[in-house]
C-alpha cells in the first residue's frame, strides 16, 4: 500500500507547492513574448512551423543546391582571410620548392600559400571549388525536375524566372571565382573573356578598356573580379535565393499526384519537428560528401600550371563544365561570320557563341511558361505535378534542349577527341555542326514517341490490369490470359491528369462580314496547339473503367468455370490427357508467390 493511504485527510495536501508559479515558458518564453510584442513574429513563426512539405527524392535536388551554397559561403569566407586580390609583382619564397624564385602576382602567391602553408587551406580551397560545381549541377537538375513536371505553371512563373537568374548569376560567379588565382589556366580564360567583349560591335572596345582599366592584362582586373565575386554577386544570389524560398512558402510546395492529394492541400510532414530533423541531417550528409570528394579528388592544381604569362597557353585548356557549351559554340561557328564592312571588322563568329548565346538561351527558357500558358489557355493554379509522360511535347522539347546543350559541351573538346581518337579535327567539327541541328530534332521525336508509348501502357494497365502469365482454357476451347486488376492507389496517378485538345482558330470575318482583329494570333496559337496536342492519349474515364470491369468479371467467371471443369481425379501430378489442372497448395510443382519463410518439422 502507498504511504498516502496511512495519512489522515487533513494531511493529504501537505506536499502541495505554495511558491509563486513561474512565468509561462520560463526564460525562453519570456524572451519570445518580448520579441513577439514588438515584432509580431509569433504569427509568422506559427505559420512556418506548421508548413507541410511533401516527401519525394526529387525534391532533394533543390536542397542540395541550398546546402552546397552554404558550404561555398562558409569556405569562401575562410579563404578571404589569406587571399590577396592584387596584381602586384612579387617573387615566391614559400615552402613549395618548385616555385621558389619564380616571379608572379600577389594573387597567385597567396593562393599557393593557402594551398601549401595554411593549415587546412588546400582542403578548404578544394571544398570551395567542388561545392561551387555541385551547386551549379544541382541547380540544373532541379530546374530539369521543375520543367519536366510542369512545376513552373501558375502561380510559379516568377519563381521559375528567379531560378533562371540564380543559375545564370551562379555561372558568372563561378567564372569570376576561378579567374582570381591568376594562374596560367585562369589567365587564359580571362584573356578569352576580353576577346569576347571586344567582339561586340561599336561598344566592345570601350567596355573592355573600362573593365580592365586599360590594355590587357593590366592590374585592375583581379581586384575588380574579387569585389564582384565576394560582394556583388553573393549579395544578389542570397537575395534571389531568399525570394525563391519565400515564394515557395507562399505558394505552398508542389506534390506528385496520388490518393488524397488535390490542388488545395499538401500531404507530407510539417516543418517542425520532422522536416527540420530530416533537412538538418541531409545538410551534414551533403557537407560530408563535398568534404570527402574534396579530400580525395584534386581540383584545379594551380601549382602545376604556374603563374599566368600572356605569351603562354595551357595545353588542352578548357573552362569548367557549366561554361563549356559556350566554348563549344565558338568552335562550331564558321569563320565567314567575320567580315569587314565600312572599314570596321565584325566578328560575329565570336560574339554569337560567347556573348549572345547565353542571353538567348535564358530568355527562351524564361518565356516558355508564358508561351505554354498561352497555347493551352490554362489560367488555373496548379499544385499537382505532371508525370513527364503525360505531356509528351513538353518532355520532348526539354530533351531537345538538353541534347543541344550537351552537343555544344562535347564540341568544346573536339581538339582532345582528335588527339586521343586519332581522328581529323575537321571531321569531328563538322559532325558536331550537323548534330547541333539534327540531334535536338531526333531527341524530340524519340522522346515524344516513348512518352506516348508509356501512356498507352498505362491506359492498358488501368483497363486490363496486370498480366499474370496464367493461360486459361474455357470449356468451349478458347484460351485467354488471366489479368489481375490493379488497386485504386496504383490506378490514381495513371488516370488523374488532364489531356488538352487542340484549339481551333475562329473565322477571319464576323457575322457582318467585317474582318476580325487578332486572327493572325489565333491562327498561330491554333498551329502551336495542334503541334502540342494533336498526338495525345486520353486518360481512362470512369465509364470506360466500369465497362472494362464488367468484361473482366465475365472473364473471371469463365476462368473459374474452366478450372472447375478441368478438376479430375489425378495420379501424382498428372491427370487426364488434354486437360488443365490446378495444382494443390502443397504440390511440389505449384509456384508459390509468398515471402513466408518455410520452417522445417525436423529437429
Amino acid at each position: 500500500m502507498s504511504t498516502a493511504a496511512h495519512r489522515p485527510a487533513d494531511a493529504l495536501r501537505t506536499d502541495d507547492r505554495t511558491d509563486a508559479p513561474k512565468k509561462s515558458g520560463g526564460p525562453a518564453g519570456a524572451i519570445g513574448n518580448w520579441v513577439d510584442e514588438r515584432t509580431g513574429a509569433a504569427k509568422a513563426a506559427k505559420f512556418l512551423m506548421k508548413k507541410v512539405f511533401p516527401d519525394h527524392w526529387s525534391f532533394m535536388l533543390g536542397e542540395i543546391a541550398m546546402y552546397s551554397m552554404i558550404v561555398v559561403l562558409i569556405t569562401g569566407t575562410f579563404l578571404t582571410f589569406w587571399f590577396v586580390p592584387s596584381m602586384g609583382h612579387t617573387v615566391y619564397d614559400g615552402s613549395y620548392v618548385p616555385m621558389q624564385g619564380v616571379p608572379m602576382s600577389e594573387a597567385f602567391a597567396s593562393t599557393i600559400d593557402i594551398s601549401m602553408d595554411v593549415r587546412g587551406g588546400l582542403l578548404i580551397r578544394q571544398m570551395h571549388h567542388w561545392g561551387a560545381l555541385i551547386f551549379l549541377v544541382s541547380i540544373m537538375l532541379h530546374m530539369f525536375r521543375v520543367f519536366f513536371t510542369g512545376a513552373f505553371r501558375k502561380p510559379r512563373e516568377i519563381n521559375w524566372v528567379i531560378g533562371l537568374l540564380l543559375f545564370m548569376l551562379a555561372m558568372i560567379e563561378g567564372f569570376a571565382g576561378y579567374s582570381l588565382p591568376d594562374d596560367l589556366l585562369s589567365g587564359t580564360g580571362v584573356r578569352a573573356a576580353q576577346g569576347f567583349i571586344l567582339s561586340v560591335p561599336v561598344i566592345g572596345t570601350y567596355i573592355a578598356y573600362g573593365l580592365f582599366g586599360g590594355g590587357f592584362p593590366g592590374e585592375a582586373i583581379i581586384p575588380r573580379l574579387y569585389t564582384v565575386h565576394v560582394l556583388l554577386l553573393p549579395a544578389l544570389l542570397i537575395g534571389l535565393f531568399t525570394a525563391h524560398i519565400l515564394l515557395v512558402m507562399v505558394h505552398k510546395h508542389t506534390q506528385y499526384p496520388g490518393p488524397g492529394r488535390t490542388e488545395k492541400n499538401v500531404v507530407g510532414f510539417p516543418l517542425m519537428p520532422v522536416y527540420t530533423a530530416k533537412a538538418g541531417g541531409f545538410f551534414f550528409i551533403v557537407f560530408g560528401v563535398i568534404a570527402l570528394v574534396s579530400a580525395l579528388v584534386t581540383m584545379n592544381p594551380i601549382w602545376l600550371y604556374g603563374p599566368y604569362e600572356p605569351t603562354q597557353v595551357t595545353a588542352g585548356s578548357q573552362p569548367d563544365w557549366y561554361m563549356g557549351f559556350a566554348d563549344g559554340a565558338l568552335r562550331l561557328l564558321p569563320g565567314w561570320l567575320e567580315f569587314n564592312l565600312l572599314g570596321h571588322t565584325y566578328s560575329f563568329n565570336v560574339m554569337i557563341g560567347a556573348v549572345l548565346l547565353i542571353p538567348l538561351m535564358w530568355t527562351a527558357m524564361g518565356i516558355y511558361p508564358f508561351l505554354e500558358r498561352w497555347v493551352t489557355g490554362d489560367t488555373k493554379e496548379h499544385h499537382l505535378l505532371d508525370r513527364p509522360r503525360n505531356n509528351p511535347t513538353r518532355t520532348g522539347i526539354g530533351m531537345a534542349f538538353i541534347t543541344f546543350y550537351f552537343i555544344l559541351l562535347f564540341a568544346a573538346g573536339n581538339d582532345l577527341m582528335a588527339i586521343k581518337l586519332h581522328l581529323s579535327i575537321n571531321d569531328i567539327t563538322w559532325f558536331f555542326r550537323i548534330m547541333v541541328f539534327l540531334g535536338p530534332i531526333i531527341a524530340f521525336w524519340v522522346t515524344k514517341r516513348i512518352c506516348l508509348s508509356l501512356q498507352r501502357r498505362d491506359r492498358d494497365l488501368v483497363l486490363h490490369g496486370r498480366e499474370t502469365g496464367r493461360i486459361v482454357r474455357t470449356a468451349d476451347g478458347r484460351f485467354f490470359e488471366a489479368h489481375e486488376p490493379i488497386d485504386e492507389y496504383k490506378r490514381w496517378p495513371l488516370v488523374s491528369y488532364k489531356s488538352y485538345r487542340p484549339v481551333e482558330a475562329g473565322p477571319d470575318v464576323d457575322a457582318n462580314g467585317v474582318r476580325r482583329k487578332g486572327t493572325k494570333g489565333e491562327k498561330l496559337r491554333a498551329k502551336l496547339s495542334n503541334f502540342y496536342f494533336s498526338d495525345r492519349i486520353e486518360p481512362v474515364t470512369p465509364a470506360e473503367l466500369a465497362a472494362e470491369h464488367h468484361t473482366h468479371g465475365r472473364e473471371a467467371e469463365l476462368e473459374q468455370a474452366a478450372i472447375a471443369a478441368t478438376k479430375k481425379p489425378s495420379f501424382g501430378h498428372f491427370s487426364g490427357v488434354g486437360t488443365a489442372q490446378e495444382l494443390g497448395e502443397h504440390s511440389a510443382y505449384n509456384r508459390r508467390d509468398t515471402d513466408d519463410r518455410e520452417t522445417s518439422d525436423t529437429h
